[in-house]
């Protein structure tokens, strides 16, 4: 079996943005309205997801949202995970960053060090290990992380379901699992101040995304755009 290339923590040509964040927090819409700001500048955008994001790691997650592997607890939730984020890396993150295009991506290794680590208590050391086979290498350069109560995260995802759509997995957790969900987010950003952002999102979409917007610039270099 051909060998993964390792990449280095700070892509040399793309940039590596993710979003995180407990249900419901907007990551999805923020995620969206960066990618038309960066395009507008001329810049090529990958807008992407976890799980999922290539044909393989789309069938993983419906697996994973619909509950299917809880049942063998969270390290193997955490395999199939990092399944998904390997296939997910070696055909569209890598892909696109080598091709010079920023790569945003809606969840990533923070949702997996929350769910399944410090939620579902799997030890640290082995959590790492895991993380770091399937990233081999490649870490975002700038991670928001959108800090909701989680009683309005879920009342939003509520709202959003379609009319027949199932509760998934995750959303299916008690209030006292959120809870713990948004502080273990919060930990990760108090511990990696250089790459996190903790946003408000509580605040409107538009205010929102100007926050996120000042952050990245001030973080990742833009191009500037010559005065007509």
């Amino acid at each position: 079996m051909a060998k993964r290339k390792l990449t280095p923590a700070v892509p040399e040509a793309g940039h590596f943005i993710t979003l995180e964040g407990g249900e419901g927090a907007g990551k999805s819409t923020l995620a969206k309205a960066l990618a038309s700001r960066l395009e507008a500048l001329g810049i090529a955008v990958e807008l992407t997801r976890e799980p999922g994001g290539s044909p393989k790691a789309e069938r993983i997650r419906t697996s994973l949202l619909a509950g299917q592997v809880k049942p063998f607890g969270a390290f193997a939730e955490a395999l199939m995970f990092s399944a998904a984020r390997i296939d997910h890396i070696d055909r569209r993150i890598r892909p696109a960053l080598e091709r010079g295009a920023w790569v945003i991506c809606d969840r990533f290794i923070d949702s997996t060090r929350v769910y399944q680590g410090a939620l579902g208590e799997i030890a640290p050391g082995k959590l790492a290990a895991l993380e770091a086979i399937a990233i081999a290498g490649l870490k975002p350069e700038l991670t928001f992380i959108l800090d909701l109560a989680p009683e309005t995260g879920l009342a939003r995802a509520a709202r959003r379901r379609q009319p027949g759509e199932a509760v998934d997995r995750f959303e299916s957790e008690t209030l006292a699992f959120h809870r713990r969900l948004r502080q273990a987010y919060l930990d990760i950003a108090a511990a990696e101040p250089a790459r996190c952002v903790v946003l408000d999102a509580s605040l409107t979409p538009e205010r929102l995304v100007e926050q996120a917007w000042e952050a990245l610039a001030s973080r990742l270099p833009l191009p500037q755009i010559a005065p007509a």
